[in-house]
């Protein structure tokens, strides 16, 4: 499958969506700290999930760490300063889906550090600002598990 990390994610309950999506995808999430709330397991019961649901999640103290867990994998920043819709990249098994925090999305740094054509962007209306997180990596992971065939589903 692939992997979803998550920088700096603020908001409990659009990490909650993408923990349930990724359980229910076959995706590996990584969340790189500092987040934006408290990652107590009681919270993420009363957000609907269980302990299952957490066991394709791994959290990095920071980006430099998880770079090291992920080094040698194809990073796609998903951002809206992508340099192509996101349709138009053949995905591949263990690519890795990165997006930013909720108010400010990846910094400028990391968008540069990232090759044109895996800067990524969600097709939409010019007066339009961004999409909700958790449905920017919905829509994302949906199109690169298509490509892939839905592997693994039933």
């Amino acid at each position: 499958m692939f992997h979803i990390a998550l920088y700096e994610p603020e908001i409990a309950p659009n990490t909650g969506n993408i923990i349930r999506l990724c359980a229910n995808s076959g995706c590996h999430l990584h969340l790189i700290e500092p987040l934006g709330f408290d990652f107590e397991e009681k919270k993420l019961r009363r957000a609907g999930l269980d302990y299952k649901d957490l066991t394709n999640v791994t959290r990095h103290k920071n980006y430099e760490a998880f770079l090291e867990v992920v080094k040698g994998k194809r990073i796609m920043a998903c951002t809206t300063k992508g340099s192509r819709p996101h349709s138009e990249l053949q995905f591949e098994e263990g690519d890795v889906l990165l997006f930013g925090p909720e108010t400010r999305g990846l910094p400028m740094d990391i968008i540069e550090a990232t090759p044109a054509e895996q800067r990524l962007r969600i097709p939409m209306v010019p007066s339009s600002r961004s999409l909700n997180l958790s449905n920017s990596v919905a829509i994302i992971a949906y199109e690169a598990w298509r490509q892939l065939g839905y592997d693994g589903a039933i």
